[in-house]
Protein backbone atom coordinates (compact mmCIF):
# COMPACT_ATOMS: atom_id res chain seq x y z
CA UNK A 1 0.00 0.00 0.00
CA UNK A 2 1.10 3.56 -0.52
CA UNK A 3 0.71 4.56 3.14
CA UNK A 4 3.95 4.48 5.09
CA UNK A 5 3.38 2.85 8.48
CA UNK A 6 5.82 4.48 10.83
CA UNK A 7 5.82 1.79 13.51
CA UNK A 8 7.17 -1.66 12.85
CA UNK A 9 5.48 -4.68 14.43
CA UNK A 10 6.73 -6.36 17.58
CA UNK A 11 6.27 -10.13 17.74
CA UNK A 12 6.73 -12.79 20.35
CA UNK A 13 8.82 -15.61 18.87
CA UNK A 14 6.88 -18.69 17.78
CA UNK A 15 8.06 -21.79 15.95
CA UNK A 16 5.57 -21.65 13.07
CA UNK A 17 6.31 -18.02 12.22
CA UNK A 18 7.74 -18.71 8.76
CA UNK A 19 4.85 -20.85 7.49
CA UNK A 20 2.97 -18.94 4.78
CA UNK A 21 -0.50 -19.91 3.54
CA UNK A 22 -2.16 -16.92 1.91
CA UNK A 23 -5.94 -17.10 2.07
CA UNK A 24 -6.18 -16.24 -1.64
CA UNK A 25 -4.27 -19.44 -2.44
CA UNK A 26 -5.77 -21.60 0.30
CA UNK A 27 -9.42 -21.10 -0.66
CA UNK A 28 -8.82 -22.12 -4.29
CA UNK A 29 -8.55 -25.71 -3.07
CA UNK A 30 -12.06 -25.64 -1.67
CA UNK A 31 -13.57 -25.19 -5.15
CA UNK A 32 -11.60 -28.22 -6.35
CA UNK A 33 -12.03 -30.58 -3.42
CA UNK A 34 -15.39 -29.56 -1.94
CA UNK A 35 -17.00 -27.61 -4.74
CA UNK A 36 -20.59 -28.54 -3.88
CA UNK A 37 -20.16 -27.92 -0.14
CA UNK A 38 -22.06 -24.81 1.07
CA UNK A 39 -19.77 -21.84 1.57
CA UNK A 40 -22.36 -19.13 2.24
CA UNK A 41 -25.99 -19.28 3.31
CA UNK A 42 -28.12 -16.14 3.39
CA UNK A 43 -31.71 -15.04 2.79
CA UNK A 44 -30.83 -15.09 -0.92
CA UNK A 45 -29.97 -18.78 -0.94
CA UNK A 46 -26.99 -21.12 -0.73
CA UNK A 47 -23.68 -20.43 -2.48
CA UNK A 48 -21.41 -23.43 -2.98
CA UNK A 49 -17.62 -23.19 -2.74
CA UNK A 50 -17.33 -23.67 -6.51
CA UNK A 51 -19.76 -20.81 -7.20
CA UNK A 52 -18.15 -18.59 -4.60
CA UNK A 53 -14.65 -19.15 -5.96
CA UNK A 54 -15.76 -18.28 -9.47
CA UNK A 55 -17.14 -14.99 -8.15
CA UNK A 56 -14.05 -14.34 -6.03
CA UNK A 57 -11.68 -14.92 -8.94
CA UNK A 58 -13.73 -12.73 -11.28
CA UNK A 59 -13.63 -9.90 -8.73
CA UNK A 60 -9.88 -10.32 -8.25
CA UNK A 61 -9.17 -10.36 -11.99
CA UNK A 62 -11.43 -7.36 -12.64
CA UNK A 63 -9.80 -5.32 -9.85
CA UNK A 64 -6.37 -5.87 -11.38
CA UNK A 65 -7.66 -5.10 -14.86
CA UNK A 66 -9.11 -1.83 -13.49
CA UNK A 67 -5.74 -0.81 -12.09
CA UNK A 68 -5.41 -2.33 -8.61
CA UNK A 69 -1.76 -2.62 -7.61
CA UNK A 70 -0.34 -4.93 -4.96
CA UNK A 71 -1.16 -3.52 -1.50
CA UNK A 72 -3.72 -0.94 -2.73
CA UNK A 73 -6.70 -0.32 -0.46
CA UNK A 74 -10.20 -1.44 -1.47
CA UNK A 75 -12.96 -0.03 0.76
CA UNK A 76 -16.48 -1.31 1.29
CA UNK A 77 -19.50 0.28 2.98
CA UNK A 78 -22.14 -2.40 3.33
CA UNK A 79 -24.20 -4.60 5.59
CA UNK A 80 -23.36 -8.31 5.68
CA UNK A 81 -24.09 -10.19 2.46
CA UNK A 82 -22.74 -12.98 0.26
CA UNK A 83 -21.50 -10.35 -2.21
CA UNK A 84 -19.59 -8.60 0.57
CA UNK A 85 -17.81 -11.83 1.53
CA UNK A 86 -16.94 -12.45 -2.14
CA UNK A 87 -15.57 -8.91 -2.43
CA UNK A 88 -13.47 -9.35 0.71
CA UNK A 89 -11.94 -12.58 -0.59
CA UNK A 90 -11.61 -11.17 -4.10
CA UNK A 91 -9.64 -8.18 -2.82
CA UNK A 92 -7.25 -10.43 -0.90
CA UNK A 93 -6.91 -12.79 -3.87
CA UNK A 94 -5.96 -9.80 -6.04
CA UNK A 95 -3.28 -8.75 -3.53
CA UNK A 96 -5.24 -5.76 -2.24
CA UNK A 97 -5.77 -4.55 1.31
CA UNK A 98 -9.39 -4.67 2.46
CA UNK A 99 -10.86 -1.67 4.30
CA UNK A 100 -14.34 -2.44 5.70
CA UNK A 101 -16.19 0.71 6.77
CA UNK A 102 -19.00 1.21 9.27
CA UNK A 103 -22.38 2.50 8.13
CA UNK A 104 -22.75 3.92 11.66
CA UNK A 105 -19.98 6.47 11.02
CA UNK A 106 -20.75 10.02 9.92
CA UNK A 107 -20.31 11.09 6.30
CA UNK A 108 -17.48 13.38 7.36
CA UNK A 109 -15.63 10.58 9.16
CA UNK A 110 -16.08 8.20 6.23
CA UNK A 111 -14.59 10.73 3.82
CA UNK A 112 -11.61 11.19 6.13
CA UNK A 113 -11.09 7.43 6.43
CA UNK A 114 -11.15 6.94 2.67
CA UNK A 115 -8.54 9.66 2.21
CA UNK A 116 -6.47 8.32 5.10
CA UNK A 117 -6.16 4.83 3.59
CA UNK A 118 -5.91 6.17 0.02
CA UNK A 119 -8.70 3.88 -1.16
CA UNK A 120 -8.40 3.05 -4.85
CA UNK A 121 -11.89 1.50 -5.08
CA UNK A 122 -15.09 1.90 -3.07
CA UNK A 123 -17.97 -0.59 -3.03
CA UNK A 124 -21.25 0.64 -1.50
CA UNK A 125 -24.52 -1.17 -0.81
CA UNK A 126 -27.83 0.42 -1.74
CA UNK A 127 -28.65 0.81 1.95
CA UNK A 128 -25.74 3.26 2.26
CA UNK A 129 -26.59 5.30 -0.85
CA UNK A 130 -27.51 8.44 1.12
CA UNK A 131 -24.26 8.30 3.09
CA UNK A 132 -22.29 8.11 -0.16
CA UNK A 133 -24.15 11.08 -1.63
CA UNK A 134 -23.26 13.10 1.49
CA UNK A 135 -19.50 12.51 1.31
CA UNK A 136 -19.00 11.95 -2.44
CA UNK A 137 -17.96 15.60 -3.14
CA UNK A 138 -15.04 15.18 -0.71
CA UNK A 139 -13.52 12.27 -2.65
CA UNK A 140 -11.84 14.34 -5.35
CA UNK A 141 -9.24 11.67 -6.16
CA UNK A 142 -11.66 8.75 -6.50
CA UNK A 143 -13.23 8.67 -9.99
CA UNK A 144 -16.82 7.57 -10.56
CA UNK A 145 -15.77 4.42 -12.38
CA UNK A 146 -14.07 3.20 -9.19
CA UNK A 147 -17.21 3.56 -7.07
CA UNK A 148 -19.28 0.42 -7.56
CA UNK A 149 -22.65 -0.65 -6.17
CA UNK A 150 -22.40 -3.83 -4.13
CA UNK A 151 -25.51 -5.29 -5.69
CA UNK A 152 -27.22 -5.61 -9.04
CA UNK A 153 -28.35 -2.00 -9.51
CA UNK A 154 -26.47 1.18 -8.85
CA UNK A 155 -29.45 3.41 -7.99
CA UNK A 156 -27.32 6.54 -7.98
CA UNK A 157 -24.23 4.86 -6.56
CA UNK A 158 -22.60 3.89 -9.82
CA UNK A 159 -22.29 0.77 -11.87
CA UNK A 160 -23.68 -2.40 -10.29
CA UNK A 161 -21.23 -5.16 -9.37
CA UNK A 162 -22.45 -7.64 -11.98
CA UNK A 163 -22.30 -5.04 -14.75
CA UNK A 164 -18.86 -3.95 -13.58
CA UNK A 165 -17.65 -7.56 -13.67
CA UNK A 166 -19.10 -8.17 -17.11
CA UNK A 167 -18.11 -11.51 -18.59
CA UNK A 168 -14.57 -11.40 -17.26
CA UNK A 169 -12.56 -14.57 -16.61
CA UNK A 170 -12.93 -16.58 -13.42
CA UNK A 171 -9.65 -18.47 -13.68
CA UNK A 172 -7.60 -18.51 -10.47
CA UNK A 173 -4.67 -16.08 -10.40
CA UNK A 174 -4.09 -15.46 -6.68
CA UNK A 175 -1.44 -12.84 -5.94
CA UNK A 176 1.84 -13.82 -4.34
CA UNK A 177 1.99 -12.14 -0.94
CA UNK A 178 4.33 -12.26 2.04
CA UNK A 179 3.76 -12.31 5.78
CA UNK A 180 4.57 -8.59 5.84
CA UNK A 181 2.04 -7.57 3.18
CA UNK A 182 -1.08 -5.64 4.27
CA UNK A 183 -4.21 -7.73 4.80
CA UNK A 184 -6.78 -5.24 6.08
CA UNK A 185 -7.24 -1.88 7.79
CA UNK A 186 -9.83 -1.69 10.57
CA UNK A 187 -10.84 1.78 11.68
CA UNK A 188 -11.40 2.30 15.38
CA UNK A 189 -14.63 3.91 16.48
CA UNK A 190 -14.61 7.66 16.93
CA UNK A 191 -16.94 10.65 16.80
CA UNK A 192 -14.45 13.46 16.14
CA UNK A 193 -11.60 13.73 13.66
CA UNK A 194 -10.39 10.65 11.84
CA UNK A 195 -10.59 7.30 13.66
CA UNK A 196 -7.27 5.46 13.78
CA UNK A 197 -6.63 2.97 10.99
CA UNK A 198 -5.32 -0.30 12.45
CA UNK A 199 -3.18 -2.15 9.90
CA UNK A 200 -3.07 -5.94 10.05
CA UNK A 201 -0.64 -7.86 7.88
CA UNK A 202 -0.78 -11.49 6.78
CA UNK A 203 1.34 -12.56 9.74
CA UNK A 204 -1.23 -11.13 12.17
CA UNK A 205 -4.16 -12.81 10.46
CA UNK A 206 -2.44 -16.12 9.83
CA UNK A 207 -1.49 -16.52 13.47
CA UNK A 208 -5.01 -15.56 14.56
CA UNK A 209 -6.59 -18.00 12.11
CA UNK A 210 -4.45 -20.87 13.39
CA UNK A 211 -5.28 -20.05 17.02
CA UNK A 212 -9.04 -19.80 16.44
CA UNK A 213 -9.13 -23.06 14.48
CA UNK A 214 -8.53 -24.79 17.82
CA UNK A 215 -12.08 -23.85 18.79
CA UNK A 216 -13.35 -25.97 15.90
CA UNK A 217 -13.60 -23.17 13.34
CA UNK A 218 -12.55 -25.42 10.48
CA UNK A 219 -13.97 -27.16 7.42
CA UNK A 220 -16.73 -28.79 9.47
CA UNK A 221 -17.87 -25.55 11.09
CA UNK A 222 -21.24 -23.99 10.35
CA UNK A 223 -20.75 -20.48 11.69
CA UNK A 224 -23.72 -18.13 12.18
CA UNK A 225 -22.52 -14.56 11.53
CA UNK A 226 -24.68 -11.85 13.11
CA UNK A 227 -22.17 -9.04 13.81
CA UNK A 228 -20.98 -6.67 11.04
CA UNK A 229 -18.04 -7.52 8.79
CA UNK A 230 -16.37 -4.17 9.42
CA UNK A 231 -15.73 -5.27 13.02
CA UNK A 232 -12.69 -7.29 14.03
CA UNK A 233 -15.06 -9.16 16.35
CA UNK A 234 -16.68 -10.70 13.28
CA UNK A 235 -13.48 -11.36 11.35
CA UNK A 236 -12.00 -13.32 14.26
CA UNK A 237 -14.44 -16.17 13.56
CA UNK A 238 -15.26 -15.56 9.87
CA UNK A 239 -11.70 -15.77 8.53
CA UNK A 240 -10.78 -19.19 9.98
CA UNK A 241 -14.13 -20.61 8.85
CA UNK A 242 -13.43 -19.48 5.28
CA UNK A 243 -9.74 -20.41 5.39
CA UNK A 244 -10.54 -24.02 6.24
CA UNK A 245 -13.56 -24.34 3.93
CA UNK A 246 -16.44 -24.25 6.39
CA UNK A 247 -19.85 -22.63 6.02
CA UNK A 248 -21.01 -19.14 6.95
CA UNK A 249 -24.68 -18.49 7.69
CA UNK A 250 -24.99 -14.74 7.14
CA UNK A 251 -27.40 -12.36 8.84
CA UNK A 252 -27.62 -8.87 7.32
CA UNK A 253 -28.98 -7.60 10.64
CA UNK A 254 -29.19 -9.29 14.02
CA UNK A 255 -32.57 -10.36 15.34
CA UNK A 256 -32.70 -12.73 18.32
CA UNK A 257 -35.66 -14.82 17.15
CA UNK A 258 -34.35 -15.06 13.60
CA UNK A 259 -30.95 -16.10 15.00
CA UNK A 260 -32.61 -19.03 16.75
CA UNK A 261 -34.55 -20.01 13.62
CA UNK A 262 -31.39 -20.05 11.51
CA UNK A 263 -29.39 -21.90 14.15
CA UNK A 264 -31.95 -24.70 14.26
CA UNK A 265 -32.57 -24.85 10.51
CA UNK A 266 -28.92 -25.02 9.46
CA UNK A 267 -27.62 -27.06 12.41
CA UNK A 268 -25.21 -24.30 13.38
CA UNK A 269 -22.09 -25.36 15.30
CA UNK A 270 -20.46 -22.00 16.08
CA UNK A 271 -21.32 -18.33 16.58
CA UNK A 272 -19.46 -15.24 17.69
CA UNK A 273 -21.76 -13.08 19.80
CA UNK A 274 -21.31 -9.97 21.92
CA UNK A 275 -22.76 -9.86 25.46
CA UNK A 276 -25.96 -7.99 24.61
CA UNK A 277 -26.76 -10.58 21.93
CA UNK A 278 -26.46 -13.40 24.47
CA UNK A 279 -28.90 -11.55 26.69
CA UNK A 280 -31.40 -11.00 23.88
CA UNK A 281 -31.21 -14.55 22.54
CA UNK A 282 -31.64 -16.09 26.01
CA UNK A 283 -34.53 -13.69 26.76
CA UNK A 284 -36.48 -14.76 23.67
CA UNK A 285 -39.72 -16.31 25.00
CA UNK A 286 -39.39 -19.22 22.55
CA UNK A 287 -35.74 -19.97 23.31
CA UNK A 288 -36.36 -23.36 24.95
CA UNK A 289 -38.48 -24.54 22.00
CA UNK A 290 -35.56 -24.49 19.57
CA UNK A 291 -33.26 -27.43 18.93
CA UNK A 292 -29.76 -26.04 19.45
CA UNK A 293 -28.08 -29.39 20.04
CA UNK A 294 -25.74 -28.91 17.05
CA UNK A 295 -23.81 -26.13 18.82
CA UNK A 296 -20.24 -27.04 19.76
CA UNK A 297 -18.77 -23.69 20.79
CA UNK A 298 -20.13 -20.19 21.20
CA UNK A 299 -17.62 -17.34 21.30
CA UNK A 300 -17.94 -13.97 23.02
CA UNK A 301 -15.85 -10.82 22.77
CA UNK A 302 -15.97 -6.98 22.65
CA UNK A 303 -16.92 -6.71 26.36
CA UNK A 304 -16.84 -9.04 29.38
CA UNK A 305 -19.75 -11.49 29.56
CA UNK A 306 -21.42 -11.32 32.97
CA UNK A 307 -21.22 -14.41 35.16
CA UNK A 308 -25.01 -14.68 35.51
CA UNK A 309 -25.42 -14.65 31.73
CA UNK A 310 -22.75 -17.35 31.35
CA UNK A 311 -24.56 -19.44 33.97
CA UNK A 312 -27.87 -19.12 32.13
CA UNK A 313 -26.31 -19.97 28.75
CA UNK A 314 -24.33 -22.93 30.09
CA UNK A 315 -27.49 -24.34 31.68
CA UNK A 316 -29.85 -23.89 28.72
CA UNK A 317 -27.77 -23.64 25.54
CA UNK A 318 -25.82 -26.71 24.37
CA UNK A 319 -22.11 -26.37 23.69
CA UNK A 320 -19.32 -24.63 25.53
CA UNK A 321 -18.69 -20.87 25.72
CA UNK A 322 -15.21 -19.53 25.01
CA UNK A 323 -14.85 -15.90 26.00
CA UNK A 324 -12.11 -14.07 24.11
CA UNK A 325 -10.55 -10.82 25.27
CA UNK A 326 -8.27 -8.81 23.05
CA UNK A 327 -7.74 -5.59 21.18
CA UNK A 328 -8.26 -5.00 17.47
CA UNK A 329 -4.62 -3.90 17.59
CA UNK A 330 -3.57 -7.26 19.03
CA UNK A 331 -1.12 -7.69 21.87
CA UNK A 332 -3.63 -8.46 24.61
CA UNK A 333 -5.01 -11.98 24.23
CA UNK A 334 -6.86 -14.08 26.81
CA UNK A 335 -9.48 -16.81 26.66
CA UNK A 336 -11.87 -18.27 29.22
CA UNK A 337 -13.00 -21.88 28.85
CA UNK A 338 -16.33 -21.58 30.67
CA UNK A 339 -16.87 -25.34 31.00
CA UNK A 340 -13.43 -25.91 32.52
CA UNK A 341 -13.46 -22.94 34.92
CA UNK A 342 -16.95 -22.41 36.39
CA UNK A 343 -15.42 -20.58 39.36
CA UNK A 344 -13.80 -17.96 37.08
CA UNK A 345 -16.82 -16.71 35.12
CA UNK A 346 -16.25 -13.14 36.28
CA UNK A 347 -12.82 -13.17 34.61
CA UNK A 348 -11.84 -13.09 30.93
CA UNK A 349 -9.62 -16.10 31.36
CA UNK A 350 -5.93 -16.84 30.99
CA UNK A 351 -3.42 -15.47 28.45
CA UNK A 352 -3.49 -17.54 25.26
CA UNK A 353 -0.50 -19.45 23.91
CA UNK A 354 2.37 -17.07 23.16
CA UNK A 355 0.69 -14.17 25.00
CA UNK A 356 1.73 -12.35 28.16
CA UNK A 357 -0.40 -9.93 30.19
CA UNK A 358 0.79 -7.63 32.98
CA UNK A 359 -0.66 -4.79 35.07
CA UNK A 360 1.00 -1.38 35.40
CA UNK A 361 0.33 1.61 37.66
CA UNK A 362 0.05 5.29 36.83
CA UNK A 363 3.84 5.58 37.07
CA UNK A 364 4.33 2.85 34.47
CA UNK A 365 5.71 0.38 37.02
CA UNK A 366 4.50 -3.21 37.05
CA UNK A 367 2.06 -4.13 39.83
CA UNK A 368 1.88 -7.46 41.68
CA UNK A 369 -1.02 -9.95 41.39
CA UNK A 370 -4.27 -8.70 42.88
CA UNK A 371 -3.54 -5.00 42.45
CA UNK A 372 -5.54 -2.88 40.00
CA UNK A 373 -3.97 -0.94 37.15
CA UNK A 374 -3.86 -0.77 33.36
CA UNK A 375 -3.60 -4.08 31.50
CA UNK A 376 -0.74 -4.36 29.00
CA UNK A 377 0.09 -7.29 26.79
CA UNK A 378 2.14 -8.83 24.02
CA UNK A 379 1.07 -11.75 21.87
CA UNK A 380 1.78 -13.59 18.64
CA UNK A 381 -0.66 -11.28 16.80
CA UNK A 382 0.21 -7.57 16.91
CA UNK A 383 -0.72 -4.84 14.43
CA UNK A 384 1.76 -3.16 12.12
CA UNK A 385 0.71 0.19 13.57
CA UNK A 386 -1.81 2.99 13.12
CA UNK A 387 -1.42 4.18 9.55
CA UNK A 388 -0.06 7.70 9.23
CA UNK A 389 -0.01 8.06 13.04
CA UNK A 390 3.47 7.21 14.33
CA UNK A 391 3.05 9.28 17.50
CA UNK A 392 -0.20 7.55 18.48
CA UNK A 393 1.43 4.20 17.75
CA UNK A 394 4.32 5.05 20.08
CA UNK A 395 1.91 6.21 22.80
CA UNK A 396 0.39 2.74 22.86
CA UNK A 397 3.69 1.02 23.67
CA UNK A 398 5.02 0.05 27.09
CA UNK A 399 8.47 -1.47 27.48
CA UNK A 400 9.08 -3.97 30.28
CA UNK A 401 12.22 -3.96 32.44
CA UNK A 402 13.39 -6.91 30.29
CA UNK A 403 13.13 -4.76 27.17
CA UNK A 404 10.01 -6.45 25.71
CA UNK A 405 7.42 -4.22 24.06
CA UNK A 406 3.79 -4.49 25.21
CA UNK A 407 0.60 -2.80 23.98
CA UNK A 408 -1.34 -0.66 26.45
CA UNK A 409 -4.99 -1.71 26.49
CA UNK A 410 -6.63 1.32 28.09
CA UNK A 411 -8.51 -1.18 30.28
CA UNK A 412 -8.24 -1.18 34.06
CA UNK A 413 -8.00 -4.62 35.58
CA UNK A 414 -6.15 -7.07 37.76
CA UNK A 415 -4.63 -10.54 37.58
CA UNK A 416 -5.25 -13.05 40.35
CA UNK A 417 -2.74 -15.48 41.86
CA UNK A 418 -3.71 -18.17 39.33
CA UNK A 419 -3.13 -15.84 36.35
CA UNK A 420 -6.78 -15.15 35.48
CA UNK A 421 -7.41 -11.66 34.12
CA UNK A 422 -10.27 -9.45 35.36
CA UNK A 423 -11.45 -6.27 33.59
CA UNK A 424 -12.91 -3.49 35.71
CA UNK A 425 -13.35 -0.51 33.40
CA UNK A 426 -11.96 1.47 30.53
CA UNK A 427 -9.30 3.80 31.89
CA UNK A 428 -11.10 6.79 30.39
CA UNK A 429 -14.39 5.64 31.97
CA UNK A 430 -13.00 5.23 35.49
CA UNK A 431 -14.72 7.60 37.94
CA UNK A 432 -12.49 9.54 40.34
CA UNK A 433 -14.70 10.83 43.15
CA UNK A 434 -13.14 12.65 46.08
CA UNK A 435 -9.80 11.09 45.24
CA UNK A 436 -11.14 7.52 45.17
CA UNK A 437 -11.10 5.38 42.04
CA UNK A 438 -14.54 3.94 41.31
CA UNK A 439 -14.93 1.19 38.71
CA UNK A 440 -18.30 1.27 36.98
CA UNK A 441 -18.45 -2.50 36.55
CA UNK A 442 -18.62 -2.99 40.34
CA UNK A 443 -21.62 -0.68 40.60
CA UNK A 444 -23.27 -2.11 37.47
CA UNK A 445 -23.06 -5.63 38.90
CA UNK A 446 -24.97 -4.50 41.98
CA UNK A 447 -27.64 -2.72 39.93
CA UNK A 448 -28.09 -5.72 37.64
CA UNK A 449 -28.65 -7.94 40.68
CA UNK A 450 -31.86 -6.02 41.44
CA UNK A 451 -34.89 -7.93 40.08
CA UNK A 452 -36.32 -4.76 38.49
CA UNK A 453 -33.20 -3.91 36.46
CA UNK A 454 -32.86 -5.30 32.93
CA UNK A 455 -29.87 -3.20 31.84
CA UNK A 456 -27.57 -0.73 33.54
CA UNK A 457 -24.65 1.63 32.97
CA UNK A 458 -22.80 3.80 35.46
CA UNK A 459 -21.09 7.02 34.40
CA UNK A 460 -19.28 9.84 36.16
CA UNK A 461 -21.02 13.23 36.14
CA UNK A 462 -19.78 16.61 37.45
CA UNK A 463 -19.93 17.27 41.19
CA UNK A 464 -18.88 20.52 42.88
CA UNK A 465 -18.06 18.68 46.08
CA UNK A 466 -16.40 15.50 44.77
CA UNK A 467 -15.17 16.53 41.29
CA UNK A 468 -17.31 13.80 39.77
CA UNK A 469 -19.79 11.35 41.16
CA UNK A 470 -21.37 8.11 39.87
CA UNK A 471 -24.80 8.19 38.23
CA UNK A 472 -26.71 4.99 37.51
CA UNK A 473 -28.69 4.76 34.27
CA UNK A 474 -31.06 1.80 34.22
CA UNK A 475 -33.62 0.12 31.98
CA UNK A 476 -36.44 -1.28 34.08
CA UNK A 477 -37.56 -4.86 33.51
CA UNK A 478 -41.07 -5.35 32.12
CA UNK A 479 -43.69 -5.82 34.81
CA UNK A 480 -41.80 -3.87 37.48
CA UNK A 481 -42.69 -0.42 38.78
CA UNK A 482 -40.00 0.19 41.44
CA UNK A 483 -38.98 3.85 41.54
CA UNK A 484 -35.52 5.28 41.02
CA UNK A 485 -35.28 6.17 44.70
CA UNK A 486 -36.22 2.65 45.79
CA UNK A 487 -33.61 1.08 43.55
CA UNK A 488 -31.02 3.69 44.61
CA UNK A 489 -31.59 2.97 48.29
CA UNK A 490 -31.29 -0.77 47.70
CA UNK A 491 -28.14 -0.48 45.58
CA UNK A 492 -26.34 1.89 47.96
CA UNK A 493 -27.09 -0.54 50.76
CA UNK A 494 -24.92 -3.09 48.91
CA UNK A 495 -22.09 -0.69 48.05
CA UNK A 496 -19.19 0.66 50.05
CA UNK A 497 -19.36 4.24 51.31
CA UNK A 498 -16.89 5.53 48.66
CA UNK A 499 -18.82 3.78 45.85
CA UNK A 500 -22.34 4.98 46.48
CA UNK A 501 -24.41 6.26 43.60
CA UNK A 502 -25.47 9.91 43.68
CA UNK A 503 -28.71 9.13 41.88
CA UNK A 504 -30.43 6.85 39.40
CA UNK A 505 -32.25 7.73 36.18
CA UNK A 506 -34.60 5.53 34.18
CA UNK A 507 -34.03 5.11 30.43
CA UNK A 508 -36.03 3.34 27.75
CA UNK A 509 -32.80 1.84 26.43
CA UNK A 510 -29.04 2.39 26.56
CA UNK A 511 -27.22 3.49 23.39
CA UNK A 512 -24.98 0.77 22.03
CA UNK A 513 -22.60 0.36 19.12
CA UNK A 514 -23.35 -2.21 16.43
CA UNK A 515 -21.22 -4.73 18.36
CA UNK A 516 -23.07 -4.11 21.60
CA UNK A 517 -20.81 -1.78 23.58
CA UNK A 518 -22.60 0.82 25.70
CA UNK A 519 -21.66 4.25 24.33
CA UNK A 520 -20.67 5.87 27.62
CA UNK A 521 -19.16 8.91 25.97
CA UNK A 522 -22.59 9.59 24.46
CA UNK A 523 -24.22 9.13 27.87
CA UNK A 524 -21.76 11.43 29.66
CA UNK A 525 -21.82 14.19 27.04
CA UNK A 526 -24.99 16.11 28.08
CA UNK A 527 -23.93 16.30 31.72
CA UNK A 528 -20.40 17.55 31.07
CA UNK A 529 -21.48 19.88 28.26
CA UNK A 530 -24.01 21.49 30.59
CA UNK A 531 -21.36 21.91 33.30
CA UNK A 532 -19.03 23.62 30.83
CA UNK A 533 -21.62 26.27 29.89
Amino acid sequence: MKNAVNAMPVYAPVAHDEVMEAIGHKIQDHALHRGSHPALISDHGIVSWQTLMNRVNRIANRLREAGLQQGDSVAALSENSAEYVALYLGTLTAGGCMVPLSGMASAESLALMLKDCEAQFLFVSRKNRDLLIAFRPQLELLPDERIIALGEQGEGIGQGLSDWLGHGPGDPRPAEVSLDDPFNIIYSSGTTGTPKGILHDYRFRQRQIMRLSRFGLDGDAINLVSTPLYSNTTLVSVLPTLFYGGTLVIMAKFDAHRFLELAEKHRVTHAMLVPVQYQRVLADPDFDRFDLSSFKVKLCTSAPLRGDVIADAMARWPGNIREVYGLTEGGISTSLDCAAHPDKWDSVGLPTEGAEVRVIGENGKELPPGETGELVGRAISMMRGYINRPEQTREMLWTSPEGDVFYRSGDMGRIDEEGFVYILDRRKDMIISGGFNIYAVDLEKVLLAHPAVADAAVIGIPSEHWGETPLGLIVRRAGHDETESEILEWANGQLGKAQRLASIELREELPRSTIGKVLKRELRGPYWNKAAQ
